[in-house]
């Protein structure tokens, strides 16, 4: 048998170990070959992905706008922090309180006004922009600019097409058709905008009322518009509180929304932060009223003091019983009645057969301790 070296010899002889290595040669480079192209794939479909383009929906979806969401939908996004800024609504539990009663107030006063079966429900209260409010209105409508007389400020009653079309179709005695009644694209007539102008003040009255339990306000009509530009009452980027009332007549109706800024609520802002009607925050009503009845039932004792006299102390020292004493005073000079060392008013002596009486000259003396003293020395406590 031949040794390593003698193989190695006729290897070369016959070709044979070139062949192998030429052949592993060729397999490595096409090993080689294809991880760098798998590598250069795999680069490729990262640089695809990040340069990706976004879609509507997920441009959407990260701004916070979604068009099939209703004006109560909750905010997500940027437009959430946009938003961030608005005061909530549920903070003024008793502006929820009065809306429900004037959805009441309203359901009667309607149905005298069109002698017509209507129903008024409250759909929301909601927390908007100023800006955005007029920029979703839908065209055609009315928009009626209210003055707060009380408060000196204006707010907004916006009523829609649908709903003024169908109030004058009851009023002016139209068919009882069902379905949704046609919008026209022409400017109101003077008698719809004087037929709407009476229903906004039947509105108005009835909020009058509602808002009666918490404060006096008055709300009269300024102008009626029908250019939301026209209408601007406060800064787009100002926050409001907007009420969508739904009025239902039937089969046909429409929707009256009021706007009110937060400037114009704010001198109330303290009886809407109540929780339920006339709370008093830390003061119990009843009890002031059953320790007052108390106090007016006591028994006091009253001094009638005839005169004052102010004398040298050695000569009180040294009295004697049968020392007279004068007083500069006339039986027909007043006398003055204390309790305790409040003075009271003053009174003229007399005597009533075998009694000696005092008839009251004047009215009491106003006092000088009253409940917003008390609620003063409150206040001061609580600062401290």
């Amino acid at each position: 048998m031949a040794g390593p070296g003698e193989q190695d010899k006729l290897s070369e002889e016959w070709g044979v170990g070139e062949d192998i290595k030429v052949e592993a040669g060729e397999g490595a480079e096409e090993e080689m070959s294809a991880e760098w192209a798998a590598m250069l794939a795999g680069d490729s479909a990262d640089a695809e992905s990040s340069d990706r383009v976004l879609n509507q929906d997920e441009i959407d979806s990260l701004l916070g706008f979604d068009p099939n969401a209703g004006g109560v939908a909750e905010l997500s996004g940027v437009q959430a922090l946009i938003n961030s800024a608005l005061v909530s609504y549920e903070r003024l539990p008793m502006l929820e309180i009065v809306f429900d009663r004037l959805v009441r107030l309203a359901t009667t006063s309607l149905r005298n006004f069109t002698s017509d079966n209507v129903e008024v429900a409250l759909d929301s209260i909601s927390s908007v922009r100023f800006g955005d409010y007029l920029n979703s209105i839908p065209l055609p409508a009315i928009l009626s600019v209210i003055r707060a007389e009380e408060w000196d400020n204006y707010g907004l009653l916006t009523v829609d097409s649908a709903l003024i079309y169908s109030m004058i179709d009851v009023l002016l005695g139209g068919r009882r058709v069902g379905g949704t009644i046609r919008v026209e694209g022409r400017p109101y007539t003077t008698i719809e905008m004087a037929l709407a102008r009476r229903m906004i003040e039947v509105i108005l009255e009835d909020t009058h009322k509602a808002f009666e339990p918490v404060t006096e306000i008055n709300f009269k009509v300024e102008r009626l518009e029908t250019n939301p530009r026209f209408a601007a009452i406060s800064r787009p980027a100002n926050a409001a509180i907007l009420i969508e009332l739904r009025i239902e007549m039937d089969d046909r109706g429409g929707k009256i929304e009021i706007l009110l800024p937060y400037a114009t609520i704010e001198p109330i802002r303290e009886q809407l932060l109540q929780m339920y009607m006339g709370e008093k925050f830390g003061r119990d009503p009843i009890w002031e009223g059953h320790l007052a009845t108390e106090i007016y039932a006591a028994d006091v004792e009253i001094d009638a003091i005839l005169h004052e006299l102010d004398l040298p102390l050695n000569r009180v020292l040294t009295m004697q019983p049968g020392d007279t004493v004068m007083f500069d005073r006339a039986p027909s000079d007043p006398i003055t009645l204390r309790c305790g060392d409040v003075t009271l008013t003053e009174a003229i002596m007399g005597h009533i057969g075998n009694h000696v009486s005092v008839r009251v000259s004047r009215p009491l003396n106003a006092p000088k301790v009253t409940m917003a003293a008390f609620e003063a020395i409150d206040e001061t406590r609580e600062s401290r």
